[in-house]
């Protein structure tokens, strides 16, 4: 009787003590009147578990000890379902770009979207010929093409703001050209340049919320030309939103207050033709008419650029800049979601009216975001298409170069005049039948095996890969 009251007294203290630790385990997850994080961690743990389970991957798609470093990047499904039809013009974006002639990157660079980083990217982690030159204390380093005194790139930290502080597509289009002509050398003809736009889009709440912290540190934007169709909006047209130097200590709520800021769908703006909608003239047509061309045009020429990136895909923006231009970077992106629009506390309700407030760029987003995955699928299928195909050959000279050092085997007699024997008997011999091999002077024996695949065309299709997406 006392054993079995002993073990009841040390099972009750187990018990107390498991309760005790699950008190303080709730505590630390759920501290004060916060929303309780464990409603969380089964989809945490489920997620988890796909990205563990989905990053173990050869490159041919099997289990393996191969991480490829592209899979859920920024946590999301692992699974992409496209939303949109777009060409393969649209999808393969492969561009022939020649550093040494007079192929010139232009980078448009929107307010908050990491673009900074990408710039830097651009002039200091790009294996080159002639690197770029860059010295210390100084914002601009000198990109020049090897041979020659004049640049490949024309962007904020290479040529600086030459055509305005923050430029959007309007003014570059309309200002480049004209920049490089009167700033390289002069020659007996000017040479027609190729132009290969490109741009960084982010997440339009956290970019929106981003800038406003910008502003409340006090920087503006005031430099800005915004020229289109030759000239300056006046006052009127875009009036300011705050008096005095700058909007430093603003609150979000006066932030979103203002109806002229031009954080309110900036990046759709800044990639659309201002000329199509009477540039800052807001009395042209109704609001609703007028974002509705401005969005049809930002689609159109981020379809048309050389290459986007996103900023919630470091990685993947850098493969697809790679395999866009042919050039390769030194060191990997690095994927870093903690900054300071990151560590803002914003309420639902406030997050809902900043994407109202910024509809038009929520729904380029969306657009873009499905582009640019598409146009990633559609590149590693091509990769794994090429790898395949390249290891199909090196089989075949493999096959090719062992059926070539088989030892002859002895000559037969050949197919022809009879033989006739000493009893009598007449003799007919045959020609062994063999097989001229493919591309070679080398004969194979009968007996020999070739695989299935010895008289298929080189270029011929092995498998259909469009059925066989890749998922991350």
């Amino acid at each position: 009787m006392d054993e079995k009251s002993s073990y009841n007294h040390r099972l009750l203290i187990v018990l107390l003590m498991v309760m005790l630790f699950g008190v303080i385990v709730l505590q630390y997850v759920c501290p004060g009147s916060s929303d309780c994080q464990l409603l969380h961690i089964g989809s945490i743990f489920k997620s988890s578990s796909t990205s563990d389970a989905s990053q173990y991957r050869t490159s041919d798609g099997k289990d393996g000890l191969t991480k490829d470093p592209y899979i859920a990047e920024d946590n999301a499904l692992v699974r992409f379902v496209p939303r949109f039809n777009f060409t393969k013009a649209d999808l393969s974006r492969a561009v022939d770009f020649n550093i040494k002639g007079d192929d010139v990157i232009v980078f448009l660079h929107i307010q908050k979207t990491g673009g900074t980083t990408f710039g830097r990217h651009l002039v200091r982690n790009i294996q080159l010929e002639r690197p770029c030159e860059c010295h210390a204390g100084q914002k601009k380093c000198t990109c020049l093409r090897p041979g020659k005194k004049e640049t490949w790139l024309f962007s904020r930290f290479s040529t600086g703001w030459s055509c305005g502080l923050h430029a959007d597509w309007t003014e570059l289009t309309n200002c480049v050209p004209t920049r490089m002509d009167t700033h390289e050398a002069p020659k007996a003809a000017v040479p027609r340049r190729n132009y290969y736009y490109i741009t960084i889009l982010r997440d339009p709440v956290w970019r929106y919320l981003s800038e406003w912290r910008h502003v409340q540190r006090g920087a503006t934007w005031k430099a800005s030309l915004h020229v289109c169709d030759g000239h300056s909006p006046t006052l009127s047209e875009l009036p300011s939103c705050y008096a005095g130097d700058d909007w430093s200590g603003c609150s979000l709520q006066e932030f979103m207050d203002c109806p002229y800021n031009l954080a309110n769908n900036r990046q759709t703006r800044m990639l659309a033709d201002l000329s199509l909608v009477g540039c800052y003239n807001m009395s042209a047509m109704s609001d609703e008419e007028r974002w509705a061309v401005l969005l049809e045009s930002a689609k159109r020429n981020l379809r048309g650029m050389a290459f986007f990136g996103l900023t919630e895909y470091q990685r993947k923006t850098q493969y697809l800049f790679e395999r866009t231009f042919r050039l390769a970077f030194i060191a990997p992106f690095t994927q870093l979601n903690g900054t300071r629009a990151a560590s803002v506390e914003v309420a639902l309700d406030t997050q809902r009216r900043i994407r109202r407030l910024n509809r038009w760029d929520v729904e380029l987003y969306e657009y873009a975001r499905d582009l640019f995955l598409q146009r990633f699928q559609r590149a590693r299928q091509q990769e794994r298409r090429q790898a395949r195909e390249r290891r199909r050959q090196q089989e075949k000279r493999m096959l090719r170069g062992r059926l070539a050092a088989r030892p002859s085997r002895p000559p037969r007699p050949t197919e022809g005049a009879p033989h006739h024997q000493p009893d009598g008997r007449t003799v007919i011999q045959s020609q062994p039948t063999q097989q001229r091999v493919e591309g070679g002077g080398e004969t194979l024996d009968p007996e020999v095996l070739l695989p299935d695949w010895w008289d298929l065309e080189d270029n011929g299709t092995v498998e259909d890969y469009t059925d066989n997406v890749e998922q991350w």
